[in-house]
């Protein structure tokens, strides 16, 4: 292909939390993609490319970087240090990878990205390009913390059981732990419920989970996929 000259496929760059609970689904969602004609990547941090060495048939991998390209998280040492220098070296370095494969001749359509990185919609929306959260948790403790990021939820929880609009009566035990035991891991809990901070600027929401586990729902908006 010459360079410059785009392809008519639709390529998808998909950016997964850099954890294993969050990018098993996404490397997976991505080799769906790819089952139906679409070219998928996946972005990874330099640190998880370096320790995994990840391989796929049908899906591609390219690196931004987190700041801890030496030792990921660990380097980091603090969650709250981590996930402040993420947000900055991983804004900087996803735009430098979009504008990459502008240049290759593959520039990418639409980002899905993790929601736990609300910072990659504002990333895709400076380029012009389409955005797709992913949430890799199920609807009901998605929308447990959607409550509790609009103060519909009081924390901490103090009269139970917590009636949720579309969900059954809860108890403290059935809430998120972030919730359930308030306090606890600070840091983790602002970035749960910062993922609802642009939601509404996304093109599509993704739902890492089937209709059967969520028939207590009682609607869902139209724009949410379940895959």
């Amino acid at each position: 292909m010459e360079k410059g000259r785009r392809s008519s496929t639709v390529h998808v760059l998909a950016l997964p939390y850099p954890s294993q609970g969050h990018l098993n689904p996404m490397l997976q969602f991505c080799k769906r993609l790819a089952s139906k004609g679409l070219k998928a990547t996946l972005a990874i941090t330099t640190f998880i490319s370096n320790s995994l060495h990840p391989d796929s048939d049908s899906v591609g991998f390219d690196t931004i970087s987190d700041g801890y390209d030496e030792g990921g998280f660990m380097q980091a040492g603090d969650v709250q240090a981590y996930l402040t220098r993420f947000e900055s070296v991983g804004s900087k370095t996803l735009a430098e990878l979009i504008n990459r494969h502008e240049s290759s001749g593959r520039p990418v359509d639409c980002v899905v990205y993790d929601a736990f990185m609300p910072w990659a919609l504002e990333v895709a929306k400076q380029h012009g390009l389409a955005g797709a959260a992913f949430f890799s948790q199920p609807c009901a403790v998605n929308y447990v913390y959607y409550y509790a990021h609009h103060g519909f939820l009081t924390l901490p929880v103090s009269t139970l059981p917590v009636s949720i609009p579309g969900m059954p009566l809860l108890e403290l035990e059935d809430m998120p732990s972030f919730i359930s035991v308030h306090g606890s891991y600070p840091a983790y809990f602002e970035m749960v419920l910062n993922q609802f901070s642009n939601v509404e600027k996304a093109d599509y929401i993704l739902v890492n989970t089937f209709y059967k586990l969520e028939d207590k729902v009682s609607v869902l908006p139209s724009y949410v996929s379940l895959i």
